[in-house]
């Protein structure tokens, strides 16, 4: 895959929640929502401030992140879909613990 994010920019990939709740009752994919859940695979340097000094995103490829249902550009490379977002649509990164 050849993509590198600018400036601010993320590239993520959707991570799927399990096809059947706990009780054991399986959604049918017209029921599914958009997971909210994903892995970085690739982020831009960061953004230039008003001072003009490069300030570095806070996300890492390989963060394990969370953000809105809504959030991002969704983009499909070599077949595959991922979205592209700005640092500011992550809400959080999920600890893997």
């Amino acid at each position: 895959m050849q993509f590198r994010p600018l400036q601010d920019r993320v590239l993520v990939r959707r991570i799927e929640e399990e096809e059947k709740t706990r009780g054991g009752i399986i959604i049918p994919d017209t029921a599914k929502e958009k997971p909210m859940e994903g892995e970085v695979l690739a982020a831009g340097p960061g953004m230039r401030g008003d001072d003009g000094k490069l300030h570095p995103l806070d996300v890492k490829v390989g963060d394990r992140v969370l953000f809105g249902k809504w959030a991002g550009t969704e983009i499909k490379i070599s077949g595959e879909d991922f979205v592209v977002m700005k640092e500011s649509d992550i809400m959080g990164i999920v600890d893997k613990t």
